[in-house]
């Protein structure tokens, strides 16, 4: 539902462009905090600039695709942290072989 300077947004739509409680605006809405109207029984609350929540919705998408870039990157460490010790494994076991190997048998020599 458009307006000439906004528009007007369900109560779950105002929820989710202010991330606030649906309890939270129809308690704002009880207090005469937000303009709203009813119509056919529903609330809806004027926000005034469909601009802003389209740069809202452009803002969450770069926020998760920042978000994703980093977690990719961690992952990326990650798998590089973990080849490496890997390595380090495969390197110990085999000087632990090698000594094995390299030294003289026990004897028990109790008598």
């Amino acid at each position: 539902m458009n307006d000439k300077a906004g528009v007007w947004l369900s109560i779950s739509e105002y929820s989710q462009y202010k991330n606030v409680s649906i309890s939270t605006i129809r308690r704002h809405i009880k207090n005469n905090i937000l303009k709203h109207k009813e119509e056919n029984g529903k609330y809806f609350i004027y926000v005034h600039s469909v601009e802003k929540i389209q740069l809202k919705e452009e803002e969450e998408l770069l926020r998760a695709k920042l978000e994703l870039e980093l977690l990719k990157n961690n992952l990326r460490v990650l798998k590089e942290e973990n080849s490496e010790l890997k390595m380090l494994v495969n390197l110990y076991e085999t000087e632990l072989h090698q000594l094995k190997n390299d030294q003289p048998p026990e004897f028990n020599l109790s008598l």
